[in-house]
């Protein structure tokens, strides 16, 4: 269910849902090969099962989880299992509003390898990692509409991390916390072993790598992004639990911290989306490692607006429709 939010007075206003079909994987379990996709991050609230990705925070899953939906949210992207067959994988859409069983399938060859589908903002292809047939893992598209041919987009680092589609023409960054700044000239991305938190964008479709990371700026004490506050500023959860808005040029602190819980709170915030105009954020306050917490999910979740610059006032945002598993992907 995707739900359309009055950023004013916060009260919903329009929904959409999206029916996940039987063959599509939206949680892993045991006994069948793990998929990457964040179809997982989306639907899967059971701590015992395997994760998609290494990384759990929200900031982590709110850019993956958005990468799912085209720019209007009518279509979602999702990798599909042979019904019986434990390792092949192919990927599909469904679109907003359908019946349970009314999906399309792009891909259906035997001994597929296709995960990570993401949609393109414009709707028109699915974007996935997948095996060549030399055994190299490659990035790949097919359309929405016609023959849903493959076309090859370039190399993958593996199927561990995410995808996300920008630009126009559409190509993929493979990486995690991609955020496009408003200007689309960079990026924020991170990849283990890889230095650097702003990137340059480029014009072809890759994993992230030291080759493409030149020139990056490193935001310094940056635990996490939480999105662009301008096309020279970002928002970053630090080290300390506090937020910062940082300079993406020189990677320094601008201003003072934006500290959302206290220290003696017992809860921690990680947040999820900024507004347009870079003058609000959207914090989901918690229990530390709540994810692991079996009682978790009887919390009355605790989110908040609060202000990109110090001295503002949070206000609470407390509906009947927002849970443990509510995640904000775009504010608009």
């Amino acid at each position: 269910m995707v739900t359309a939010w009055d950023p004013e007075s916060w009260k919903p206003r329009a929904t959409r849902w999206f029916a996940v079909p039987e063959d599509a994987v939206f949680n892993n379990m045991p006994g069948v090969d793990a998929v990457h996709s964040p179809l997982v991050d989306l639907c899967d609230g059971k701590s015992d099962a395997p994760g998609s990705y290494t990384t759990e925070s929200l900031e982590h899953i709110a850019p993956r989880v958005r990468a799912l939906f085209d720019l209007s949210y009518t279509r979602m992207a999702v990798v599909l299992r042979d019904s019986g067959d434990k390792h092949a994988s192919h990927v599909g859409f469904v679109k907003s509003d359908a019946q349970h069983d009314d999906f399309v399938r792009l891909s259906g060859a035997a001994g597929d390898d296709e995960q990570n589908a993401v949609m393109s903002p414009d709707g028109r292809t699915v974007w996935f990692t997948y095996t060549g047939q030399d055994g190299r893992k490659r990035i790949g598209s097919r359309p929405t509409e016609g023959d849903h041919h493959l076309s090859d987009e370039g190399p993958a680092a593996g199927d561990d991390l995410p995808l996300t589609i920008t630009g126009k023409p559409a190509r993929a960054v493979q990486a995690n916390m991609v955020h496009l700044a408003p200007d689309g000239r960079r990026l924020t991305a991170t990849v283990p072993k890889v230095f650097g938190t702003v990137f340059d964008t480029w014009n072809s479709s890759g994993p992230l790598s030291r080759t493409s990371a030149r020139d990056a700026v490193l935001l310094g004490g940056c635990t996490a992004v939480v999105g662009w506050v301008g096309d020279e500023r970002v928002l970053c959860r630090t080290s300390s639990g506090s937020f910062r808005t940082m300079n993406a040029r020189t990677g320094r602190a601008v201003g003072g911290p934006i500290n959302v819980v206290g220290p003696k709170d017992g809860t921690v915030a990680e947040g999820m989306l900024v507004s347009p105009d870079g003058t609000k954020f959207i914090v989901s306050v918690h229990q530390p490692n709540a994810e692991r917490d079996p009682d978790y999910g009887y919390h009355t979740p605790d989110f908040r607006v609060v202000p990109t610059a110090r001295g503002g006032t949070a206000s609470g945002l407390a509906d009947a429709e927002l849970d443990e598993l509510t995640v904000f992907l775009s504010w608009s």
